[in-house]
């Protein structure tokens, strides 16, 4: 066992090693140990300088800094959600702040992803509703990482957000418009990767199949509905021609389907079956 003064010296030289680092990839590799120790001290209070560290490297004029503790929230979210409550006003402007000024696109996707994650791990609803004007930022945080290229690091946020629609659709009530016209766009640009686009449409679909009041919320936007099929349809035109089909010996059926057609197939079979016919056949 370390004696107490051994330890509060290993915890400032973790905490300055990080301030320090320059290199990325060492920068993280120190993020997931000071995550794991937190972990094990910060919910006895073991480690009360931990959080005022946090939220002042967030301030500093350096993203290399900022993503780094950014990251240290991310992996920490899950467990310190009741001991940050007290804070929500405060991270509610740490986050606002780096999504609207940060210079830094890594940094910007790092707080969205970080932002996400709070709000899935808080336990009240009226705590997580006092981030619900943060969600029009954060989609267009997505939209224009994607328009810059940077689709790689826009990959976590969407799926992050896949689970946001699957587990607390009332938290996107109020900003559903907004969100889901933001998704559609994204599946509607061809310029992007299939697996971004087909990350969108999972998120919308999700939100039409999670429990009864996510169905509710979607039976409202038939004008979503109806642009929804028809991206859907779209993707299942998406089959390769080959010449060689016309003198094949042999038959199978899946021999042509892209990756749209396959996810197309599968989420247009979602949807009917999510809102039902009354609801599918009038924009079929």
């Amino acid at each position: 066992m370390l004696s107490a003064s051994t330890q509060l010296s290993l915890k400032s030289i973790f905490l300055g090693c990080i301030q320090r680092e320059n290199a990325k990839s060492i920068s993280k590799r120190l993020c997931n140990t000071v995550s794991e120790l937190a972990l094990s001290i910060l919910l006895e209070n073991e480690w009360p300088d931990m959080l005022s560290f946090m939220f002042q490297c967030v301030t500093f004029d350096s993203a290399k800094l900022q993503e780094a503790v950014f990251l240290i929230f991310m992996q920490l979210a899950q467990y310190i959600g009741k001991t940050i409550v007290s804070h929500i006003k405060h991270l509610y402007s740490v986050f606002l702040q780096s999504l609207t000024s940060s210079l830094s696109s890594d940094v910007k996707i790092t707080t969205l992803s970080v932002a996400i994650n709070f709000i899935r791990y808080l336990s009240s609803s009226t705590d997580r509703d006092q981030f619900q004007d943060l969600l029009s930022t954060m989609m267009r945080t997505i939209s224009e990482a994607l328009n810059c290229g940077q689709e790689a690091t826009t990959q976590e946020a969407l799926e992050l957000l896949i689970e946001l629609a699957w587990t607390e659709q009332r938290f996107l009530r109020r900003q559903l418009v907004d969100v889901v016209g933001s998704m559609l766009q994204i599946t509607e640009a061809d310029s992007l990767e299939e697996g971004k686009r087909h990350l969108a449409v999972e998120f919308v679909i999700t939100l039409a199949e999670a429990r009864e009041r996510g169905r509710g919320m979607m039976r409202k936007l038939p004008q979503f509905i109806s642009r929804l099929f028809a991206i859907l349809m779209k993707m299942l035109l998406d089959i390769e021609d080959d010449p060689a089909w016309h003198s094949a010996d042999s038959e199978d059926e899946d021999v042509a389907e892209s990756s749209n057609y396959s996810v197309g197939q599968e989420c247009l079979d979602m949807l009917a079956i999510s809102l039902g016919g009354n609801m599918i056949v009038p924009v079929a």
